[in-house]
């Protein structure tokens, strides 16, 4: 008599929710879309429309409008940081396969951009948030930092702490590292 062994397949959490078409990634992954597809200006009141995408899927005005973001709000960060600024390096980066974006948008126009990626971070899978990007109508408080937290992001315990300086000044990390867990 034969006995058959039937070995126990354990699929990979990442691979799993990189597979995943957009409709299915955001049904499994963010909260309802009702919750998440639009936003309310605090201030304007003006509504903003959140879309989910990938590089592939993402329109060239709108990948555009994103690195024009990022050069934006960042670019002189990034020029004083070791790295230095590169844009072809930053536009590559931004073309990752499995890296997704959460566009807000008002009228059309990218106003606002979350990029992330799921991965395994200290060995334990997470959707890694990789970085945010918000027009000048946008910034100025918290909100867009609650905004992502609504989606189940929180500042990850890896964050760079600040640094106390001899003078007693303080001086914060470059980047903030976000991440949401998505085991089950």
């Amino acid at each position: 008599m034969m006995r058959s062994s039937k070995k126990e397949v354990k699929l990979d959490p990442i691979e799993v929710a990189n597979s995943k078409s957009l409709e299915d990634f955001a049904q499994e992954y963010l909260p309802p879309s009702k919750d998440w597809k639009t936003w309310i200006h605090p201030s304007t009141k003006e509504q903003y429309d959140v879309v989910l995408e990938t590089p592939g899927s993402i329109s060239s005005s709108d990948f555009d409008a994103c690195f024009h973001l990022i050069e934006f709000t960042s670019g002189e960060d990034y020029k004083k940081s070791k790295s230095g600024w590169k844009p072809r390096s930053k536009r590559e980066e931004m073309k990752l396969l499995d890296l997704k974006y959460l566009l807000i948008k008002h009228d059309s126009r990218v106003e606002g951009f979350l990029s992330f990626m799921p991965t395994y971070e200290d060995d334990y899978p997470v959707i890694y948030c990789y970085e945010i990007h918000l027009s000048s109508a946008l910034q100025g408080n918290q909100k867009g930092m609650k905004f992502y937290g609504k989606l189940g992001y929180d500042k990850e315990e890896f964050t760079p702490p600040p640094k106390l300086l001899r003078n007693g000044t303080r001086v914060e990390s470059e980047y903030v590292i976000f991440a949401k867990d998505i085991s089950r």
